[in-house]
């Protein structure tokens, strides 16, 4: 079993795809990673050498990824909160940043609807 940067990688995927497993690194970039360090793409994961491995941690030091990563788009957040532009505002109140609609969907980032009770429409 392969271990990178504080992940397991699974054994039975392709190389190519188990580096996706890490934070921070597309299809894109595993495949620059593995053809920088001459392995083949379509080798899986567990018939890689120790060699190999090694290869990749060395090539991995110079790509930012996982909890340097996630802490720096952490940072490049609280940021825009606290010049209290138009996307840190959002951010702060939990709606979509980038000038989708919000009347009938964003449910991912306003969570659960919240019934608001009506006034009873009075009968003449």
């Amino acid at each position: 079993m392969a271990r990178i940067a504080g992940i397991d990688l699974p054994k039975k995927k392709r190389g190519v795809i188990g580096l996706t497993y890490i934070f921070g690194i597309g299809r894109s970039t595993s495949s620059t990673i593995l053809k920088s360090n001459d392995i083949d793409e379509n080798i899986k994961v567990q018939d890689w050498t120790d060699e190999q491995v090694n290869a990749i941690r060395e090539t991995l030091t110079n790509i930012k990824v996982e909890g340097q990563l996630r802490s720096e788009i952490q940072l490049h957040i609280k940021r825009l909160m606290d010049i209290g532009c138009n996307r840190g505002i959002r951010h702060r109140t939990g709606l979509p940043l980038r000038g989708q609609r919000t009347k009938n969907n964003a449910r991912t980032r306003k969570g659960r609807r919240k019934t608001v009770a009506n006034k009873k429409k009075v009968s003449k």
